[in-house]
């Protein structure tokens, strides 16, 4: 198995403790909707602002197409919270303390060696990376092509 998860492989599971330091695990999300789980370097930061807004003003749409949307940062509880009330944040932050997730997502750190990779993956309820996104610069992508795959997925259930 490489190091990386691609689209067509299994999302390896796990649990993570939420903002309200509430246990989150993919599997049970899982059981109820498909995930846009996204990988960011730091809340309170330019472009993960940018992008947590984004998906933000489109969490409706993810939600009637049948998603969740989960950021993912090496960042604390406490700073998830803070991050989420600033910016009326709707959906799910899980903290990755130590980067076991990332490391098992296989997401890069990008530009020189320290910033952390920005990376989405779409999962559907079978827990299929059905689409992967890789871009530090150019956030707003990361939510567009999301919705685009997860209206998709939505549209192949329901046939």
């Amino acid at each position: 198995m490489s190091d990386k998860i691609s689209v067509g492989d299994i999302a390896p599971d796990f649990t993570l403790k939420d903002s309200a330091n509430n246990d989150v695990n993919l599997k049970e999300v899982l059981k109820e909707k498909s995930v846009v789980l996204y990988f960011y370097p730091k809340d309170n930061t330019l472009g993960c602002t940018a992008q947590a807004c984004s998906f933000r003003d489109s969490y409706e749409d993810f939600k009637k197409a049948g998603a969740e949307v989960i950021g993912v940062s090496s960042d604390t509880e406490d700073s998830h919270e803070k991050f989420i009330q600033k910016n009326k944040l709707p959906f799910i932050l899980l903290s990755d303390k130590n980067g076991e997730l990332r490391k098992s997502y296989g997401v890069k750190t990008d530009l020189f060696g320290i910033i952390p990779g920005r990376v989405t993956y779409v999962i559907d309820k079978n827990s299929v990376v059905r689409y992967m996104f890789s871009s530090q610069m150019q956030t707003g992508k990361h939510i567009e092509k999301s919705l685009e795959i997860i209206k998709f997925i939505n549209s192949e259930e329901e046939k």
